[in-house]
């Protein structure tokens, strides 16, 4: 029997959604006000899901100390308060848009979870806008 557990965290970051081979005028028709030059920010919440079977003799699916510790090494330390274009190197070709952000996460936090284990990100740019990976 499988179980999903879920921790909620969240961080503060700037971006800018652009491509670089479009000219200003049609990054601002596809993208709007988050192609301003200027950047903008968002108060991103994200929900990690760990799903598996309970662990008979902890009674867990996994370690919540753990999987907070996770989250706060490889996600809140490297992008809370952060530039995502200019501080994260994985945007620097790369458009960090929600989606893009939450496989990143996704890839980030997987590498630290037994395989045994199923790994869901969802991932809020603004209350009414998320995005779940895997889907």
């Amino acid at each position: 029997m499988k179980v999903a557990l879920t921790r909620k965290a969240h961080f503060n970051a700037a971006h800018r959604l652009y491509n670089k081979h479009w000219d200003e005028a049609t990054n601002r028709k596809v993208f709007g006000p988050c192609s301003n030059a200027n950047f903008h920010g968002h108060n991103y919440e994200l929900e990690v899901t760990i799903i598996g079977s309970v662990d008979e003799d902890t009674g867990f699916v996994f370690d919540m100390g753990q999987l907070k510790q996770i989250i706060k090494e490889e996600v809140e330390d490297r992008f809370d308060h952060k530039n995502l274009n200019l501080d994260t190197p994985y945007f620097k070709e790369k458009n960090p848009t929600t989606e893009n952000l939450a496989i990143l996460i996704h890839e980030l936090i997987i590498g630290r979870i037994p395989a045994d284990k199923e790994v869901k990100i969802r991932l809020y740019e603004t209350p009414r806008i998320f995005v779940d990976f895997p889907s």
